[in-house]
C-alpha cells in the first residue's frame, strides 16, 4: 500500500477531486474509502459518491473481494471534457503516475 499524503490544502488545486480518487484506485486497487477520503481531502461521504460516478460512468469497475472491495481503472476511455478529446484516462494516469501505473 502507498502513504497515504497529509489532506490537501483548502487552496486550489490543478485537479479535480474526481481525478485525485482515479489517481488513487490506479496506485492502490485494493484502498479502502476512509484511505482515498484521507489521501484526497474530502469526507468518505464525498468519496464514495464520487467512486461511484466513477464506476457508473465505466471508468472504474468495482469487484468484491471478500469483506473488501478491488477497483479496476478503464485506461481506454476517453476523457470528458472538450479540451482533451481524443485523449484517455490512460493519458493521464501515465503523466501523472508514470507508464508502470496506468495500465492498473
Amino acid at each position: 500500500m502507498h502513504p497515504v499524503p497529509e489532506a490537501p490544502s483548502r487552496r486550489w488545486n490543478f485537479l479535480t477531486n474526481h481525478a485525485h480518487v482515479l489517481v488513487s484506485v490506479a496506485q492502490d486497487p485494493g484502498i479502502r474509502l476512509r484511505d482515498i477520503a484521507t489521501a484526497v481531502g474530502i469526507t468518505e461521504r464525498a468519496a464514495h459518491r464520487i467512486l461511484s460516478e466513477l464506476v457508473e460512468g465505466g471508468y472504474v469497475v468495482r469487484e468484491r473481494e471478500g469483506r473488501r472491495n478491488r477497483y479496476q481503472v478503464k485506461p481506454e476511455l476517453p476523457l470528458r471534457h472538450p479540451l482533451v478529446q481524443g485523449r484517455e484516462v490512460g493519458d493521464l494516469l501515465e503523466v501523472l503516475l508514470g507508464s508502470a501505473q496506468s495500465a492498473t
